[in-house]
């Protein structure tokens, strides 16, 4: 199943090291079979920043985002990123075909 990258920027100082982390991310994510999905602009936002963005990055399983993620090569150039914008970001498998909002709760019953 897929799991997804997913973070919000807002904020963004489009500098050198931006340009530099835009330059390089893709060679981070090729050796975990990640791919955006989103990614720039236009977007609307129904909520939040009117600078926010969102961003989405399929890998082919939960493992893999992960795996990139924590990966030397990612790690080195977060900072870029990180340092030049407010963010968050997210790493979270796929819920599902026939999933329904309701499935949450049985997560919270569950754990409880």
């Amino acid at each position: 199943m897929p799991a997804y990258a997913i973070a919000h920027l807002w904020d963004v100082d489009v500098n050198a090291e931006i340009v530099e982390y835009l330059e390089r991310i893709d060679g981070t994510l090729a050796p975990f079979g990640g791919k955006f999905l989103v990614h720039g602009n236009p977007q609307r936002r129904g909520e939040g920043p009117e600078s926010a963005i969102a961003i989405v990055i399929e890998f082919p399983d939960y493992q893999a985002v992960n795996d990139w993620y924590d990966s030397a090569a990612y790690q080195e150039i977060l900072p870029l990123r990180l340092n030049n914008c407010s963010s968050v970001a997210t790493l979270a498998p796929f819920c599902g075909e026939d999933h329904v909002a309701t499935d949450v709760l049985k997560e919270v019953v569950s754990s409880d």
